[in-house]
């Protein structure tokens, strides 16, 4: 299936959504997209977060405060880098989204899914 994945994916996608990789803040196509629609996995398609629950984080990398539907993402611990983090994968492919943090908008889930761009697609609402 490795190779399925590299002739499927780009480098930057592969890295992130297959080695766990982080795209560089700032330069994800999705950071500053406003349009409403579903973001899926760049991999399988598994829809993943609507619009509708996307804000400003200003962390440089796309920020939800829920999922689209609960059991489309699986929650990992993750304890590289020498801290805790909460993995964030696609329930389907299992490939690397981002992370989960406690530091999201108080007034809705206080969560704040942050996830590689190169990691999603975008489906606009008709």
């Amino acid at each position: 299936m490795q190779d399925d994945w590299k002739t499927k994916l780009t480098p930057e996608q592969y890295h992130v959504l297959r080695e766990k990789g982080t795209e560089a803040p700032f330069t994800g196509k999705y950071v500053d997209m406003h349009d409403n629609g579903m973001y899926t996995c760049a991999a399988c398609g598994t829809p993943l977060f609507s619009s509708d629950t996307k804000f400003e984080s200003h962390s440089g990398w796309p920020s939800f405060y829920e999922v689209a539907e609960k059991g489309n993402v699986v929650l990992k611990d993750d304890n590289s880098l020498g801290m805790h983090r909460v993995e964030v994968e696609c329930a389907k492919c299992g490939g690397h989204l981002g992370h989960l943090f406690d530091d999201g908008p108080s007034d809705k889930t206080g969560k704040r899914f942050c996830i590689n761009s190169c990691a999603l697609e975008f489906k606009k609402k008709d």
